[in-house]
């Protein structure tokens, strides 16, 4: 299995982790800090960016047909480009979600718009890197 796999399974289940925590925490009664509170959507990042996603692109950079026996998954440094973009973009949104949702006023609207800006890269990134892993047959190079 390779690095980069490996990398973002054990990612996508440390943030499966982290949302099964987040949302048991938020089942608990309504007294909890605001903060907490707003973590709502960042629970569905965490779930759907950071668990199902990540396995996704690990599963998909792993498994599907090679290209070229020399590069048989393609550019490995696009993987890693879409992997820190995903990351830092799913992290943006956990911090940026409750700072915009308590403060509005404060101005960390930018941190939702960064997130957005990251985690599209990082799927165009990861597009550009597995296309050619089902577009093209294999020719034995």
């Amino acid at each position: 299995m390779p690095l980069l796999t490996r990398w973002y399974i054990k990612s996508a289940l440390a943030y499966l982790m982290a949302a099964l925590l987040l949302a048991v925490v938020l089942a608990l009664p309504s007294d909890l800090p605001s903060f907490i509170r707003f973590m709502n959507p960042a629970y569905f990042h965490l779930f759907l960016v950071g668990w199902v996603t990540q396995m996704i692109f690990g599963v998909i950079y792993w498994m599907f047909p090679i290209i070229t026996r020399s590069q048989p998954r393609g550019n490995e440094r696009l993987g890693w480009i879409s992997y820190i973009l995903l990351n830092a973009g799913l992290l943006l949104r956990v911090i940026g979600e409750p700072l915009t949702a308590t403060n509005p006023e404060a101005g960390f609207g930018w941190l939702l718009a960064l997130s957005a800006l990251l985690q599209w890269l990082a799927a165009v990134t990861f597009v550009f890197l597995a296309w050619p892993r089902v577009k093209e047959k294999y020719r034995g190079e």
